[in-house]
């Protein structure tokens, strides 16, 4: 497919305020995986919030990545302060049946509330860490804190080794460890209030370097999406408190 060329439309980072870079970066790094962090203080009250600054790093180690923004006085939120504490988390991903419960984890409840119970979901015990995952998630990593970024006064960011995994039955073949896109069905970040889902889903083979030479390119193949449900108790109306 070509693509039509014309004069670009620039911007110096270093000439933008932190909200006018925040603007174009969360509108163009699209879309982004949601990481549904639990996350237990020394009390062992639950806590729960979604974050979209958040990515797998590597695999040997097991590295996840969370971007935490701080409060507007420059304390740690919930979820920093937990993970710094008790050294775990875990990642949930989110799905679009959870969806509208993950926007009510995102309202700024004081650290007394269990979002995990305003949700309406089950929340199971970690297996190798002290905080919960929740059983709706079609898949939950319980991480231990590798190491925390300090990179400057409004976020940082929060590196995590994944130590066990939950799949829901179906998600994942047990034998062959691929995991079911269609199964997961997880939901991504867009700019502003926008999400989008994964159900336009294709496959597209990389091809080897003798595949090129002699032309032989591959097509996109797709693959049959999940009929739409909905569970859960908000409607998606909020940002992500972590974005």
């Amino acid at each position: 497919m070509q693509v039509p060329l014309a004069d670009p439309i620039d911007f110096s980072f270093p000439a933008l305020t932190a909200r006018e870079r925040y603007k174009l970066l969360i509108g163009t790094v699209v879309p982004r995986p949601i990481a549904l962090v639990t996350t237990v203080d020394l009390a062992g009250v639950p806590n729960a919030a979604p974050f979209s600054f958040f990515n797998c790093l590597s695999a040997d180690p097991a590295l996840v990545a969370l971007g935490v923004e701080f409060k507007a006085d420059g304390r740690n939120k919930d979820t920093g302060r937990n993970v710094r504490d008790t050294k775990c988390f875990t990642v949930n991903i989110v799905s679009d049946a959870i969806l509208e419960g993950m926007n009510v984890t995102a309202v700024p409840f004081d650290g007394s509330v269990d979002e995990i119970a305003e949700a309406g979901w089950t929340a199971r015990p970690g297996t190798v860490v002290s905080c919960p995952w929740i059983a709706e998630a079609p898949a939950a990593l319980e991480c231990r804190l590798h190491s925390i970024l300090e990179i400057g006064t409004s976020r940082e960011i929060i590196l995590g080794e994944v130590l066990h995994a939950h799949f829901r039955n179906g998600v994942v073949d047990p034998k062959t460890l691929h995991v079911d896109p269609v199964a997961l069905d997880a939901v991504g970040r867009m700019g502003g209030h926008g999400y989008a889902s994964t159900r336009d889903y294709f496959d597209l083979p990389t091809m080897s370097v003798a595949d090129y030479g002699e032309g032989r390119h591959p097509t996109r193949s797709p693959l049959a999406a999940p009929a739409p449900r909905r569970s859960g108790r908000a409607q998606r109306t909020g940002p992500l408190r972590g974005r």
